[in-house]
């Protein structure tokens, strides 16, 4: 029997697993993709935002704010890609120049530091981004802004957890929550947990597991946002963020931790929330609106689109609770933006109602040290003997747009929470990321998990189950 079951990998999953190994608990996660960092985690902006956004008084709010304030700790311990860039919100109209001091007023109500914020004229705000738009008459700067990579982040919190005694099962689907004599049953389409509590940060599909067990009934809806992710190159430092009108926030233009440029999202409303397609409509609608924020000259260079899904509640802030029907059932839901930057704060504030109700003792030997794969591409030139001394395998270029080696790659497979798929080790190595999207690499990646995975070529997936790339050998096809 488990002390606690959390529903979801995501990133607020992972995140709230890693602070409850800092008890004494027996915690399990539950999966049902094929890999963690696999629905809302993998596919979003990667921003680290100020706090001046959300609505005083919210849980967005305090939770946007604490969460900022620990990125840089969380870093150091974890080893994931963070970088504080700032963050640069314009206008557009003279007339509303207004709204970026009450945008600024708003941050100051949330808690942002006031020597963190200053408004800052055209002529001031094209000595920070050269090329910005001829739209732009004036911006709010908020330094304490930041880029982050989602997925690495994703993994590097749930690898600590599991480090740390945290179990996940993976391709474990949630099919149905029963109240026990000492909590719940947890069926699976791999068997039944018992658990004295359950965490339900089961992203866009939170409602339907909260309406599986309380009265009290929650409506998520997936709201997919589109970007396009250019080439390397310095179109912009800053993050670039549209002042938000009634029209809404319009799209951002940001550099990312690796030095790709995204543009967008778009914001649409769906059914399906499996649906992750781009289409021509939203991408053209990106580059228009974008084309208020930047000089779209520099925009050149784009080498794919993508798609997530945000969850949507309709009362419009973070749901963090016990259900008041269900003790033990605890609810995270309607996390979307700033749902990345809030990650580590809510993942203490959900530990200590766990806290409250189990009031366990304090885990002595818990190690927030997470070091990662050695990058052979970021490593000095002495360095990158060393580890070829110490392992041939890093003089083994696999992916030449990334520079990723056989070794990190066979590190990403081997390691805590191993990859198991062809995007699983694009998300922990990069290897695949580059110019020609896995063109050239991808071959050798699918060899190498089948040799460690110990299964044929033709049972290696890209993402999850139904996404196996080789369907028979050629000889096969040909008789067939």
């Amino acid at each position: 029997m488990n002390d606690v079951i959390i529903i979801g990998a995501g990133v607020i999953g992972s995140a709230i697993a890693r602070e409850l190994a800092r008890y004494n608990l027996d915690v399990a996660v539950l999966e049902k993709d094929y890999d963690i960092a696999n629905g809302t985690s993998k596919a979003n902006s990667g921003i680290i935002h100020p706090g001046e956004d959300p609505i005083p008084g919210t849980l967005k709010a305090r939770m946007n704010i604490e969460g900022n304030k620990l990125f840089d700790q969380l870093h150091k311990e974890l080893n994931f890609p963070f970088k504080r860039n700032g963050s640069l919100v314009l206008c557009f109209k003279e007339e509303d120049i207004d709204q970026l001091d009450k945008l600024r007023q708003r941050g100051l109500t949330n808690g942002v530091p006031k020597e963190s914020m200053k408004i800052l004229s055209k002529k001031e705000a094209l000595e920070v981004e050269p090329y910005l738009s001829d739209h732009v008459v004036a911006a709010l700067y908020l330094k304490t802004g930041g880029i982050v990579g989602p997925y690495e982040m994703n993994i590097a919190l749930a690898e600590n957890a599991a480090q740390n005694g945290v179990d996940f099962y993976l391709d474990t689907k949630v099919e149905y929550i029963l109240p026990s004599k000492t909590g719940f049953w947890v069926g699976t389409n791999r068997g039944t947990f018992e658990s004295q509590l359950v965490i339900n940060a089961a992203g866009v599909y939170a409602d339907e597991i909260n309406n599986s067990i309380s009265q009290k009934k929650y409506h998520i809806t997936a709201r997919k946002g589109e970007y396009l992710l250019l080439d390397k190159k310095e179109v912009s430092k800053t993050t670039l963020f549209q002042l938000p009108t009634h029209l809404g926030k319009g799209v951002l233009v940001t550099p990312t931790c690796h030095g790709n440029i995204i543009l967008g999202p778009t914001a649409l409303d769906i059914d399906n929330k499996t649906n992750v397609e781009t289409t021509i409509e939203q991408l053209d609608t990106i580059m228009e609106k974008v084309s208020l924020t930047i000089d779209t000259r520099q925009l050149s260079g784009v080498i794919t689109s993508f798609s997530g899904l945000r969850a949507h509640e309709a009362q419009n802030d973070f749901v963090i609770g016990e259900a008041e029907d269900v003790p033990g059932f605890i609810n995270v839901l309607g996390i979307e933006s700033p749902g990345l930057t809030s990650a580590p704060a809510i993942g203490k504030y959900v530990a200590q109602i766990v806290e409250g109700k189990l009031k366990p003792s304090i885990n002595l030997n818990f190690n927030p040290i997470r070091k990662g794969i050695q990058s052979f591409k970021e490593a000095s030139e002495e360095e990158r003997k060393q580890l070829i001394e110490q392992d041939k395998k890093y003089g083994h270029i696999v992916c030449r747009c990334e520079t990723i080696t056989e070794a990190e790659i066979l590190q990403a497979i081997r390691g805590p929470l191993g990859a198991k798929t062809v995007d699983g080790v694009k998300r922990r190595t990069r290897a695949g990321m580059g110019r020609c999207q896995g063109g050239f690499c991808m071959n050798r990646i699918v060899e190498l998990l089948a040799e460690e995975l110990h299964i044929d070529l033709k049972e290696v997936r890209k993402n999850t189950t139904g996404s196996e790339l080789l369907v028979a050998d050629l000889k096969e096809g040909l008789e067939g």
